[in-house]
């Protein structure tokens, strides 16, 4: 498979590589498997071919737990960049800041909401009611209220479910946007725009690396970093569920 992109942004497929191979060293002990990269250029880069399959509730639990390997790998800091990277961050087509904090509340409120909110309202996508909402969640959530002793996972980035392939031998990560976050932040993504068998890769998830009590409740806190993204450029549904995130945030 070859994707090409005439006006990328510079090293934007090298960054995707970049994040491929970092995800792709978790293999070895267990992670979850991502697509091949066979060619990566200016504007373009070249994937293995992955057959598609229809996928079961065995390969569901199997990726749940490969996926807990995969955050188990870890990554420098919050915000950090796939090891050996020195290039650009993107999610989707839109620049992914680079941070190396030891907060994750402090780095997801100031590089993963907050970034996108400005385009979401000059898109109209956001009210400045709704973003007064975000706002006062994302004063908590950068006061560490909701911070852990959870250590900075290698994220995927962009788990939605058309970011993973069901192939015969199991799921396969592409598109990554990689780097260091919360654990959580993933498997959240996976249920806001819905997997197939969600509950059969929650519960390989649990099984191979329990999730922390009261995970379920922090789902919308982890929601909202999607959200903003998409409030920003792809409709104002996404500005209306970004302001139902965040109420829910403030009411944990």
């Amino acid at each position: 498979m070859v994707k090409e992109r005439p006006d990328a942004p510079p090293r934007f497929f090298e960054a995707e590589a970049a994040g491929l191979r970092w995800l792709g060293e978790a293999e070895r002990d267990g992670g979850a498997r991502v697509v091949r990269v066979a060619d990566v250029g200016p504007g373009r880069i070249e994937l293995e071919h992955v057959q598609e399959t229809r996928p079961t509730a065995d390969a569901a639990r199997a990726f749940g737990a490969a996926l807990a390997a995969t955050h188990a790998a870890g990554a420098a800091a919050f915000g950090a960049p796939p090891d050996g990277w020195d290039g650009p961050l993107f999610i989707g087509r839109r620049p992914l800041p680079i941070a190396h904090d030891s907060s994750w509340g402090r780095f997801y409120a100031r590089d993963r909401v907050r970034p996108y909110l400005d385009p979401a309202i000059a898109a109209r996508n956001l009210t400045a009611q709704q973003r007064e909402v975000v706002e006062a969640a994302l004063d908590r959530v950068e006061a560490g209220d909701f911070d852990d002793d959870e250590p900075p996972a290698r994220l995927h980035g962009d788990l939605w479910t058309g970011n993973v392939l069901w192939s015969p031998e199991g799921a396969v990560l592409i598109d990554p946007a990689a780097h260091g976050g919360h654990r959580e932040t993933d498997l959240a993504m996976l249920a806001l725009f819905g997997a197939p068998h969600l509950d059969a890769i929650l519960a390989g998830y649990d099984a191979a690396r329990a999730l922390r009590a009261g995970w379920r409740e922090r789902v919308p806190l982890h929601q909202l970093h999607p959200l903003a993204v998409h409030a920003a450029g792809h409709g104002p549904s996404y500005g209306v569920a970004l302001a139902e995130a965040a109420r829910a945030v403030l009411a944990l």
